[in-house]
């Protein structure tokens, strides 16, 4: 499977660490909920389908990656980077 890294063009996937669920929201600090902030840690879905995924693409640039992936068939979808310096960095 070839990653299509923003900043370093398309590379295999063993350059990438999967980081986790990309549509997760972290709750609020004023919620105290216990009950959310095990729901936010520990719940997942295990879609069929389109999904946003988190990417890490330690063996090159070293950026966060927002990941479209069908999960049935594998194809990627889009890329695009995350983090602070996402929207001055481009290809």
């Amino acid at each position: 499977m070839l990653i299509d890294c923003p900043w370093c063009g398309p590379r295999s996937v063993e350059e990438f660490t999967y980081r986790g669920d990309g549509t997760l929201k972290r709750p609020a600090l004023s919620d105290r909920s216990i009950d959310a902030a095990n729901a936010y840690v520990y719940d997942r879905e295990n879609p069929a389908g389109d999904h946003m995924e988190i990417w890490h693409h330690g063996n090159g640039c070293r950026s966060h990656i927002l990941v479209k992936r069908n999960t049935l068939t594998h194809k990627i979808l889009s890329c695009e980077l995350l983090g602070p310096y996402s929207a001055g960095r481009k290809k």
